[in-house]
């Protein structure tokens, strides 16, 4: 079992930028890959980014593509997420997860481990 603690979130306005961290301890973080989801009230959790184990392949919901960036340090067991050019529509509850897996999935059951989430609130 990986623990992870996601750090970074807050409250910014539209345009801004934020990065997100997570801190996993525990089995070996190299070994799978990771994600990060959020939930927005009312909406169902989507996969908003995913890399694999050692970094060579990423994911994006369109949503966000060429704004966020997903990253990994396996030398600090620490993931990324770099959110740029924010939007109102970006704000949610976002949580870090990690794979059962080292290659990169966008299925979500296949994240055994999350962290408790931390907020994003964009302002217009």
């Amino acid at each position: 079992q990986v623990q992870l603690v996601e750090s970074g979130g807050g409250l910014v306005q539209a345009g801004e930028s934020l990065r997100l961290s997570c801190a996993a301890t525990g089995r070996t973080f190299s070994s799978y890959a990771m994600g990060w989801f959020r939930q927005a009230p009312g909406k169902e959790r989507e996969l908003v980014a995913g890399v694999s184990a050692n970094g060579g392949r990423t994911y994006y919901v369109d949503s966000v593509k060429g704004r966020f960036t997903i990253s990994r340090d396996n030398a600090r067991n620490t993931a990324y997420l770099q959110m740029n050019s924010l939007k109102p529509e970006d704000t949610a509850v976002y949580s870090c997860a990690c794979s059962v897996f080292p290659y990169l999935t966008t299925n979500i059951p296949a994240f055994g481990s999350w962290g408790q989430g931390t907020q994003v609130t964009v302002s217009s």
